[in-house]
């Protein structure tokens, strides 16, 4: 069993200074700053085309993920689409157009739409406890749901510890299906980060409770709803939540792989039960699914305006890159070239996925497949990517 295998992921996007854990499958430390995008070389001006694919190619031969994916989408609607490299190191197969990956924490952001959309419809009220809906479930050391509000959960301000943090090798539960109850009393049996609304710490368990309030409020399951209120909503013809059991990918993708060490071989993951990572993180998805996605949510198809307004309302977020604030499940960076891109982004064992949406609509998704970076000390040059796309 190689050395990663044996840590435990995090179903997050990656943290330049971390907490606890951030060497774990999940969290492969980086630099980023805004100056930090992939440099274009001197020369005649490049289409934003140009940019994308040969930074997918730099992803490959540089950073030796094994397949980088990209999917633009113009202010028109008009996509475009790219690939570099194998899809399967064993067979050399080409990279599919658009593949399916695991999303990873890019579901946070269909999970924090679903709560909004029942915060509309008055079922749901951001500043009230989690115990409102969930009563005597948040009870742990220093933790306690009478004082942690919904907003809190979606901001990742409750202080709640993240339950990836103690899941132990991901060997051993890669192929278990892990229910949401089990991981939050993973999380619980330990101290609160810090008294609610009091400071910022990404935390997966945040969304598992999320999930469980969507679940309490209507009565049916989160897939259920996730489905319903926002893939079906908007047609997502490429996206699901995986069932119990369900390991493999549904359509044509790349082969997700985790690195064995700084110089070691590459394991195969892409089939596993990705329970654990439940309404944090265990969406599949393409990046052409995910532009749609990121440019309907900014553009008022799945929410009111209030709620929306709420949903764009953000706190500097620490640990991330320079300049990152947090929303509701949106992530707000700066670019380089002026203005801001909005999405979120995930990694989870064997895949990374980058995504960033402008005001005028323009979106870039890329999605690599390997999480951590195979080459040692990588910075994200997926997400910089995004940045020198929306730039160009």
């Amino acid at each position: 069993m190689s050395e990663r295998l044996r840590r435990a992921p995090r179903v997050r996007v990656p943290s330049g200074t971390g907490r606890r854990g951030v060497a774990t499958v999940m969290a492969a430390a980086f630099a980023l700053t805004v100056s930090g995008a992939l440099p274009t070389p001197a020369g005649p001006a490049r289409d934003s085309g140009d940019v994308v694919r040969e930074g997918l190619r730099r992803l490959v031969r540089d950073d030796r993920f094994p397949a980088a994916l990209a999917t633009t989408t113009g202010r028109d609607g008009r996509t475009h689409t790219y690939a570099a490299g194998v899809a399967d190191v064993t067979t050399g197969a080409k990279v599919p157009a658009d593949g399916q990956v695991r999303a990873g924490s890019n579901t946070k952001a269909f999970t924090a739409a679903v709560v909004l959309q029942l915060v509309g419809e008055g079922k749901v009220a951001l500043d009230a406890p989690i115990e409102r809906y969930l009563p005597r479930l948040v009870r742990g050391a220093t933790a306690d749901g009478r004082h942690i509000t919904v907003r809190q959960l979606l901001q990742h301000t409750s202080g709640l510890p993240n339950y990836t943090d103690y899941l132990g090798d991901f060997a051993a539960y890669r192929h278990t299906h892990r229910p949401p109850r089990a991981l939050l009393d993973l999380a619980l049996a330990h101290r609160a980060l810090f008294a609610p609304g009091t400071g910022w710490s990404y935390s997966n368990t945040n969304y598992l409770l999320a999930g469980l309030l969507v679940e309490r409020v209507t009565g049916r399951p989160l897939a259920e709803q996730l489905t319903h209120r926002v893939i079906d909503r908007i047609g997502l013809r490429h996206t699901y939540v995986p069932g119990p059991g369900d390991e493999r990918l549904r359509e044509a993708h790349p082969e997700g792989y985790l690195p064995s060490g700084t110089a070691g071989p590459l394991t195969d993951v892409t089939e596993e039960d990705p329970a654990w990572a439940g309404a944090a993180g265990a969406l599949v998805s393409t990046p052409g699914d995910l532009n749609r996605f990121f440019r309907a949510l900014l553009g008022g198809a799945l929410l009111r305006p209030a709620q929306l307004a709420e949903m764009r309302r953000t706190v500097p977020a620490a640990g991330l890159w320079p300049g990152a604030r947090y929303g509701l499940g949106l992530i707000r960076t700066p670019l380089r070239c002026g203005g801001v891109m909005w999405g979120h982004g995930g990694d989870i064992p064997g895949y990374r996925t980058r995504t960033g949406v402008t005001a005028d609509g323009r979106a870039v998704t890329v999605a690599v497949t390997a999480d951590p970076a195979p080459a040692p000390k990588t910075p994200d040059h997926a997400l910089s990517l995004l940045d020198s796309a929306l730039c160009t």
